[in-house]
């Protein structure tokens, strides 16, 4: 048996490699609390299981979906983004449903990357920017988040040659992992940048809903321009506690939807039809329950933010996401400190490096877990200390 050339270039996948450890260390008989993992824990609303239940006992409902997606779930969509962000987009045209927005990001390469492309990748990054540009077959060209840039790529700093080259800006804002922001004034900037070297830019937006301290994260498309040169990810996972469910969508530029959608329409049947019922639910529903999770979130944070200063580690308070970016202590590094805390204080990190180079001397630590539990973790690292 002889694998392809490909998968020799691409790591585990981080969170996977998690999963293992945990499971390693509970086979030790050790109580490991996880903050690596961005999985909410809290059920979705209510009224979204009480649609899926619904329309699952419907036998219509039992066989294949659409490839594009139900043409109420698009319109659904269409409505939520002119509602949200004030867009204006053709529910045919211009959007289309994922199984989840991993599945669409890890797709978009393979309609638009041939062997030997560059693609930009934000460093530290979402693994899937890296790893879906090497199952392609193209070259992954960082782009390093700073502190001292506020978490965002420095255009200036990409040589016109590499520009040239390159075929997908990936971006994301609220970022994952650093929590980090944009403003439009910056979004304007990746639009310029993008029309004068023929890049399709693609947002990730993953975390648009979940905003504290009266920010709203906006959209990129909200630029004048941005529809020529880009699409933006949508997820329903962290808005609506809907990780399992496996439901997102993308929207945007016409050629490229269109262009990610026959890749898809290849590989994939795909979305549930009850799922997607669920989905227009969670999308035009009242959004009230998202208000409460970004409550809890914030008082998460705020404990957080408590023992990470008692702790004397450096960070920044988050305006939105589900995580927290902090610095590791002087004498260690990102790989170090994680298998640190696991092995004294039986708690989870996500080590910053695994993100990328740019990631090295942080962790990341999710808010994903009931109040006792981070309470619990977060003595149990002080104490580790």
């Amino acid at each position: 048996m002889q694998q392809a050339k490909r998968i020799k270039n691409i790591p585990p996948y981080l969170f996977a490699e998690i999963d293992k450890k945990i499971a390693l260390k509970k086979a030790e008989g050790i109580d490991v609390i996880s903050l690596g993992i961005g999985d909410p824990v809290e059920p979705t609303p209510q009224h979204i299981i009480d649609t899926l239940c619904k329309q699952a006992n419907n036998p219509e409902n039992h066989r294949y979906p659409s490839y594009f997606g139900m043409p109420e779930f698009r319109k659904a969509i269409v409505n939520f983004c002119k509602k949200r962000f004030g867009l204006i987009l053709d529910s045919d045209k211009e959007v289309l449903p994922l199984i989840g927005s991993k599945e669409g990001i890890a797709h978009v390469f393979l309609a638009f990357v041939d062997p030997g492309d560059i693609v930009l990748v934000p460093d530290p990054g979402y693994p899937v920017y890296n790893v879906g540009t090497i199952i392609a077959g193209g070259k992954p060209h960082y782009m390093p988040l700073l502190f001292e840039n506020n978490f965002l790529p420095d255009l200036t700093k990409i040589e016109d040659e590499i520009a040239k080259r390159a075929k997908i800006m990936f971006i994301g804002y609220p970022n994952n992992p650093t929590s980090a922001i944009a403003s439009i004034e910056f979004f304007k900037e990746v639009v310029f940048f993008a029309k004068k070297h023929d890049i399709l830019v693609c947002h990730d937006n993953a975390y648009s809903e979940i905003a504290f301290d009266g920010y709203v994260p906006p959209s990129f498309l909200e630029v004048p321009g941005a529809k020529d040169v880009g699409i933006e990810f949508q997820s329903l996972s962290k808005t609506y506690n809907m990780t399992g469910w496996r439901i997102g969508f993308v929207v945007g530029n016409e050629a490229a939807i269109e262009a990610l959608g026959r890749i898809k329409t290849n590989v994939d049947s795909g979305i549930f039809n009850a799922i997607q019922h669920a989905g227009i639910a969670a999308l035009e529903g009242h959004q009230d329950c998202v208000k409460e999770m970004c409550d809890v979130y914030a008082r998460r944070r705020a404990m957080v933010a408590k023992a990470l200063n008692k702790m004397g580690l450096e960070f920044m308070i988050p305006k939105a996401t589900i995580y927290v970016w902090a610095k590791v202590p002087s004498g260690h590094t990102s790989a170090s400190f994680a298998a640190y805390i696991l092995e004294k204080a039986g708690v989870v990190v996500s080590p910053g490096n695994a993100y990328g180079p740019s990631g090295e001397g942080y962790i990341r630590i999710t808010l994903s877990v009931k109040d006792d539990r981070l309470r619990e973790a977060l003595k149990r690292i002080e104490n580790s200390l």
